[in-house]
Protein backbone atom coordinates (compact mmCIF):
# COMPACT_ATOMS: atom_id res chain seq x y z
CA UNK A 1 0.00 0.00 0.00
CA UNK A 2 2.52 2.63 1.19
CA UNK A 3 6.15 2.43 0.21
CA UNK A 4 8.65 3.62 2.79
CA UNK A 5 12.40 3.55 2.97
CA UNK A 6 15.46 5.38 1.78
CA UNK A 7 16.06 3.11 -1.20
CA UNK A 8 12.67 3.97 -2.68
CA UNK A 9 13.20 7.67 -1.94
CA UNK A 10 16.63 7.67 -3.59
CA UNK A 11 15.25 5.91 -6.66
CA UNK A 12 12.37 8.36 -7.03
CA UNK A 13 14.58 11.38 -6.52
CA UNK A 14 17.02 10.20 -9.19
CA UNK A 15 14.15 9.72 -11.62
CA UNK A 16 13.04 13.32 -11.15
CA UNK A 17 16.47 14.95 -11.36
CA UNK A 18 17.32 16.98 -14.40
CA UNK A 19 20.78 17.65 -15.72
CA UNK A 20 20.20 21.40 -15.57
CA UNK A 21 19.44 21.25 -11.86
CA UNK A 22 22.56 19.22 -11.12
CA UNK A 23 24.74 21.66 -13.03
CA UNK A 24 23.00 24.60 -11.39
CA UNK A 25 23.86 23.53 -7.87
CA UNK A 26 27.52 22.71 -8.35
CA UNK A 27 28.88 26.27 -8.21
CA UNK A 28 26.89 27.11 -5.08
CA UNK A 29 27.88 23.83 -3.46
CA UNK A 30 31.57 24.35 -4.20
CA UNK A 31 31.55 27.90 -2.86
CA UNK A 32 29.67 26.72 0.25
CA UNK A 33 32.43 24.18 0.86
CA UNK A 34 35.05 26.88 0.34
CA UNK A 35 33.21 29.08 2.82
CA UNK A 36 33.07 26.26 5.36
CA UNK A 37 36.81 25.68 4.98
CA UNK A 38 37.50 29.36 5.46
CA UNK A 39 35.20 29.27 8.48
CA UNK A 40 37.21 26.47 10.06
CA UNK A 41 40.40 28.48 9.61
CA UNK A 42 38.75 31.59 11.06
CA UNK A 43 37.41 29.55 13.96
CA UNK A 44 40.87 28.17 14.71
CA UNK A 45 42.37 31.66 14.62
CA UNK A 46 39.67 33.80 16.22
CA UNK A 47 36.98 31.60 17.76
CA UNK A 48 38.65 28.92 19.83
CA UNK A 49 40.09 31.07 22.59
CA UNK A 50 37.15 33.49 22.98
CA UNK A 51 34.71 30.57 22.93
CA UNK A 52 36.50 28.80 25.75
CA UNK A 53 36.97 32.05 27.68
CA UNK A 54 33.33 33.07 27.50
CA UNK A 55 32.16 29.51 28.17
CA UNK A 56 34.46 29.27 31.18
CA UNK A 57 33.16 32.55 32.56
CA UNK A 58 29.63 31.27 32.11
CA UNK A 59 30.58 28.03 33.89
CA UNK A 60 32.10 29.90 36.82
CA UNK A 61 28.89 31.93 37.14
CA UNK A 62 26.70 28.81 37.01
CA UNK A 63 28.88 26.98 39.54
CA UNK A 64 28.89 30.10 41.70
CA UNK A 65 25.09 30.19 41.70
CA UNK A 66 24.93 26.52 42.66
CA UNK A 67 27.76 26.27 45.21
CA UNK A 68 28.47 29.87 46.19
CA UNK A 69 31.46 32.06 45.50
CA UNK A 70 34.42 31.68 45.96
CA UNK A 71 34.35 28.24 44.36
CA UNK A 72 35.84 25.33 46.21
CA UNK A 73 38.15 23.08 44.14
CA UNK A 74 35.63 20.25 43.98
CA UNK A 75 35.15 17.88 41.09
CA UNK A 76 31.54 18.91 40.42
CA UNK A 77 32.31 22.60 40.04
CA UNK A 78 35.22 21.79 37.74
CA UNK A 79 32.99 19.56 35.63
CA UNK A 80 30.46 22.38 35.28
CA UNK A 81 33.17 24.80 34.18
CA UNK A 82 34.62 22.24 31.73
CA UNK A 83 31.21 21.49 30.21
CA UNK A 84 30.45 25.16 29.76
CA UNK A 85 33.85 25.78 28.17
CA UNK A 86 33.20 22.98 25.69
CA UNK A 87 29.74 24.40 25.02
CA UNK A 88 31.24 27.84 24.36
CA UNK A 89 33.74 26.40 21.89
CA UNK A 90 31.04 24.39 20.12
CA UNK A 91 28.70 27.36 19.83
CA UNK A 92 31.49 29.58 18.51
CA UNK A 93 32.45 26.94 15.94
CA UNK A 94 28.89 26.37 14.80
CA UNK A 95 28.20 30.09 14.44
CA UNK A 96 31.41 30.90 12.55
CA UNK A 97 31.29 27.91 10.18
CA UNK A 98 27.57 28.34 9.48
CA UNK A 99 27.98 32.03 8.76
CA UNK A 100 30.93 31.59 6.41
CA UNK A 101 29.41 28.66 4.55
CA UNK A 102 26.20 30.67 4.10
CA UNK A 103 28.19 33.58 2.73
CA UNK A 104 30.00 31.19 0.38
CA UNK A 105 26.71 29.68 -0.78
CA UNK A 106 25.25 33.13 -1.44
CA UNK A 107 28.34 34.09 -3.42
CA UNK A 108 27.92 30.89 -5.45
CA UNK A 109 24.30 31.73 -6.17
CA UNK A 110 25.34 35.18 -7.38
CA UNK A 111 27.96 33.59 -9.65
CA UNK A 112 25.39 31.09 -10.94
CA UNK A 113 22.94 33.84 -11.81
CA UNK A 114 25.64 35.62 -13.80
CA UNK A 115 26.53 32.42 -15.66
CA UNK A 116 22.90 31.66 -16.46
CA UNK A 117 22.24 35.23 -17.62
CA UNK A 118 25.26 35.01 -19.90
CA UNK A 119 24.10 31.66 -21.31
CA UNK A 120 20.59 33.04 -21.89
CA UNK A 121 21.99 36.07 -23.72
CA UNK A 122 24.12 33.84 -25.95
CA UNK A 123 21.15 31.57 -26.64
CA UNK A 124 19.06 34.61 -27.58
CA UNK A 125 21.72 35.83 -29.99
CA UNK A 126 21.98 32.44 -31.71
CA UNK A 127 18.19 32.18 -31.98
CA UNK A 128 17.99 35.58 -33.70
CA UNK A 129 20.53 34.59 -36.36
Amino acid sequence: MFKFGTLDAKYRSKQNEKEEFIMKTTIARKTAYLGAGAGLVLFALFGLMPGSLLGGAMGINIAGWLFGLPLQPGILSRMIVLASMLMGVLVAGIVIVTATSSIGWLAGKVLESGVHAKEAAEAGKTAQK
